[in-house]
């Protein structure tokens, strides 16, 4: 997924027979504006992984790992590499007897339990 990036105008010259306006645009309010987001979402994919972590069913500890290893931070997307974890996520229970907070849909579960948190903490960079 390809993040938009904002560009701006030139700027442009009105003239109507009350006057003449002139709108500018600051020059880097693009640059600016772009760097935040992308922090923004570099805060979000870690915070996902790092949050995700604990509902993340956990044998050898390579299931959790692929997440980090599949995920380019400040993407946009949170990957899970290994070649079992779509069958994981959707194929089987929500639940470990293990670990009642191990389970299938980990990132549905986290949304759920900590969006609000999340959402909070991008709103303060």
């Amino acid at each position: 997924m390809a993040l938009k990036k904002i560009t701006t105008p030139k700027g442009s010259i009105i003239n109507s027979g009350n006057g003449k306006a002139e709108l500018t645009w600051n020059q880097n309010f693009a640059a600016k504006r772009n760097a935040q987001f992308s922090r923004k979402q570099m805060f979000v994919d870690s915070e996902v992984l790092r949050r995700c972590s604990p509902r993340v069913p956990f044998q050898t500890g390579m299931l959790e790992k692929s997440g980090k290893l599949g995920t380019d931070v400040g993407s946009g997307e949170v990957d899970y590499i290994a070649p079992y974890a779509a069958m994981q996520y959707y194929g089987t229970a929500d639940t470990r007897p293990y670990d009642a907070n191990r389970g299938a849909h980990w990132f549905e579960r986290k949304k759920v339990a900590e969006k609000e948190d999340i959402l909070r903490g991008a709103d303060k960079i």
